[in-house]
């Protein structure tokens, strides 16, 4: 069941070293096993950006401002890095999956400004959510490691 938790975010480049530490943190917390998820986005044209500072960005940004960066850059890629980390009194186990995407100049979609802008497999990530699809099929899925290696941990 899922709990919102006050945890304060590490900065950093490494969106494996913020997920573990927020799993940590959660663990002391709450003292149970339990998952962290999070998503970092990465920019090659614009050296890295955002990074660990998406959640920020996507409330101080709107799709327009994102075009407005990309708009000139040749190269309109971006990188997301998709974290898992379990926790339990046994330790940790971390999985990561990095999903390739691109913008679009062209905004589509209901949901926060840089899901109308990036496009995967020729939908942005709101039309997904709008349509109540996955980006992805679900083996594909971050999740779905992470499934196979806990059905095998127990």
């Amino acid at each position: 069941m899922p709990q919102h938790l006050d945890i304060d975010e590490i900065q950093d480049h490494d969106p494996i070293k913020i997920t573990k530490k927020k799993a940590k943190d959660a663990y002391s917390q709450i003292k149970a096993p339990l998952i962290v998820n999070d998503a970092f986005w990465s920019i090659p044209a614009l050296n890295g950006f955002t990074g660990g500072y998406m959640k920020d960005i996507t409330e101080w940004f709107d799709a327009q401002d994102f075009i407005n960066l990309m708009r000139d850059k040749r190269d309109k890629s971006i990188l997301i890095t998709d974290c898992i980390v379990y926790v339990d009194e046994d330790g940790m186990k971390v999985f990561s999956k990095k999903i390739s995407c691109e913008f679009t100049l062209q905004p589509k979609g209901e949901g926060n400004s840089i899901e109308k802008v990036v496009v995967l497999n020729g939908k942005t990530l709101a039309e997904y959510h709008g349509d109540g699809e996955l980006s992805e099929k679900p083996n594909e899925l971050i999740y779905y490691e992470f499934a196979k290696w806990y059905s095998h941990k127990k």
